[in-house]
């Protein structure tokens, strides 16, 4: 009972404090500045011939590596689409969505898309979490209801539909699947860890007054507002019907796909970990590959290749399932096959010199150190000493049905491909990128094959009606971390400013404006923003906080490296056991739901206590 009491004094003391913030946010700017300021934008807009789709498929080829850049590149072209004269003395804020020449207006802009300042930002978003969301009211009920549709049922997307305002739109979803994935704990899943029913949530729980399609998007129209449609209705045999939806508004939210780079036998041999179904083919063929070792008669070399389990990708995904698999055998094989384990062999392989580069140097190394340590306690003699294996800087070349090639000439048998080397873009994404045409096609140099944004994620070109979130978005600076944590934060974005900005009033003079706040609609963050940014007319654009980024290592070893801090000094890192109790406990805080908690806890506990189920019975 003290500690709610504390809770709330303490929720008392900093809703008083903001609020006295949230009386002086709206005196920074005069009206009648505004609207001087406002008559100054310019009106110019570029017309651009519409892309080829080699243009476009060139471009997204890159997938999901980041590229060199000056420090004085210039990001994606602004909203308002005017191009800079480089004849033109004139230095404008090259990341203002709002391009002008106009001193003031320049300014302005530029101040209200710069970085906002951390303390005030972190109060920013406590202030939502523990005020706003908590206390605040939906709108009331309009007559006539805009249609937002939501392509997609990942992280960005529920995010959405947690937050956003039902009384104010008719949300309609549509994706081919009908739950939501926690996508960070898949490589379980992938070796029987946790159930993937565990991880899984019907899609129509975040929002029970959305309308949800089970359908593949296969085109959108951003001139008629429409999208093509095949829904996949499967009951004694499988109907696939073709149908249109309307929209008024468009969230883009459909994820990317794996990407191959073009390396020859990858799509064919390769196995991927991205959905439910990858893991479940994944964790039957490793158990199906013990079961064809164990025939009597099979030859040792044929062991040998049958045990030899590759993954191409040193990234989270890579490392995390190496650390699965291995824990797998590790646990799992001296009860089932003893004989076997002195012919299991594990093979992280990796393009560049350095695995899990979004960690520290130190973290990487304890990472390193985790994954090829060799077997320890009663069952160690079972096993040779280098169970697992670490090849850095060593390119695929080709990947055939025995062997993976890599650039030095060396061929790697294997039974067991696992392919986590990046992600591109999926086909409707390109086909989009190509209909909108103008400054989508000039930003891809930056935006590789994503949907060009502005900084309230307005698709550039798209007449404030289409908004794009997560993997197949990209910022102003180039596309954010492909992560569950930044789809999340862009979907929480999107949804406040879509209940509380005025899209209506999206351009004056032909210049797409920020958006606008709407009289009575905005919450205590909007204010605390506002004294960052200095304008109290528009919204805040996005920024993300970087919270850190967790991955398992195996054998109850996991690295954290959480973000207190945006300096290297904020950085808190932990490996070992210290980080698996971390890696754990965030993880089972971030479930969807309580349900979900209680599965993936009660799944660790039979892991642990019963071991894992190696029947080949989904």
């Amino acid at each position: 009972m003290a500690l709610r009491s504390g809770r709330s004094f303490s929720l008392l003391v900093l809703a008083c404090a903001l609020l006295v913030i949230k009386t002086n946010a709206f005196h920074l700017n005069s009206p009648g500045q505004r609207q001087t300021d406002l008559a100054k934008l310019s009106q110019a807009i570029s017309t651009t011939a519409k892309p080829s789709r080699v243009e476009i498929e060139k471009a997204a080829g890159q997938g999901d590596k980041q590229p060199t850049k000056s420090s004085n590149d210039p990001g994606l072209a602004g909203v308002s689409g005017q191009q800079t004269d480089p004849k033109a003395e004139c230095k404008c804020y090259t990341n203002c969505p709002l391009l002008t020449h106009n001193p003031e207006v320049r300014d302005r802009l530029a101040k209200l898309t710069e970085t906002r300042n951390y303390p005030m930002f972190v109060a920013e978003k406590a202030a939502k979490y523990l005020i706003d969301d908590v206390w605040g009211n939906m709108g009331d009920s309009v007559a006539a209801k805009e249609r937002l549709v939501i392509l997609g049922a990942g992280w960005g997307a529920a995010a959405v539909l947690k937050g956003i305002d039902t009384n104010r739109y008719d949300v309609t979803v549509i994706s081919p699947r009908n739950y939501f994935l926690f996508t960070p704990m898949l490589a379980g899943s992938a070796v029987g860890t946790v159930n993937v029913r565990s991880i899984t949530q019907p899609i129509r729980d975040f929002n029970a007054n959305a309308n949800y399609l089970e359908a593949a998007a296969k085109e959108i129209n951003p001139e008629k507002q429409i999208i093509k449609c095949t829904g996949l209705t499967v009951q004694d045999n499988s109907e696939i019907d073709e149908f249109e939806v309307p929209y008024d508004r468009l969230i883009v939210s459909v994820g990317a796909r794996v990407n191959t780079f073009g390396i020859k036998g990858v799509e064919e041999y390769c196995s991927y970990l991205k959905q439910v179904d990858h893991a479940r083919k994944i964790r039957r063929k490793i158990v199906s590959l013990f079961e064809r070792a164990n025939l009597p008669g099979t030859p040792e070399e044929e062991i040998e290749k049958l045990l030899s389990f590759a993954i191409i990708g040193a990234g989270p995904t890579g490392v995390e399932f190496a650390g699965e698999l291995r824990d797998y055998v590790e646990e799992e094989g001296p009860k089932y096959y003893p004989h076997l384990l002195k012919h299991v062999r594990i093979k992280l392989i990796e393009a560049t010199p350095v695995v899990l580069r979004p960690f520290d140097k130190t973290l990487q190394d304890a990472a390193v150190e985790a994954l090829t340590i060799k077997p320890s306690g009663n069952s160690a003699h079972l096993f040779s000493e280098e169970i697992a294996e670490l090849v850095v800087n060593k390119k695929v070349m080709e990947v055939s049905q025995d062997f993976i090639k890599l650039e030095d000439g060396r061929d790697i048998p294997y039974g067991l491909a696992v392919w986590a080397g990046g992600i591109g873009p999926l086909e409707i994404t390109l086909d989009l990128i190509a209909r909108i045409g103008g400054r989508q096609v000039i930003n891809q140099n930056v935006a590789r094959g994503k949907l060009a944004v502005d900084p309230w994620h307005r698709v550039i070109d798209a007449k404030g009606k289409i908004f794009a979130i997560g993997d197949c978005a990209a910022n102003q600076g180039g596309p954010l971390p492909a992560t569950a944590q930044v789809a999340a934060q862009q979907g929480e974005f999107l949804a406040h400013i879509l209940n509380v900005g005025n899209h209506t009033i999206g351009f004056e003079n032909g210049v797409q404006l920020p958006p606008k706040k709407v009289l009575g609609q905005t919450q205590l963050a909007d204010s605390i923003a506002a004294l960052s940014t200095g304008e109290d007319e528009y919204l805040a654009p996005f920024q993300y906080l970087d919270l850190g980024v967790l991955a398992y290592t195996g054998r109850f070893s996991a690295l954290a490296q959480l973000q207190m801090a945006p300096t290297e000094a904020g950085r808190v890192k932990a490996k070992g056991k210290v980080g698996f109790g971390l890696w754990r406990s965030i993880y089972l805080i971030k479930q969807t739901s309580l349900r979900n908690q209680m599965l993936v806890f009660l799944d660790w506990c039979k892991a642990r206590m019963f071991g894992r189920d190696i029947t080949l019975i989904d």
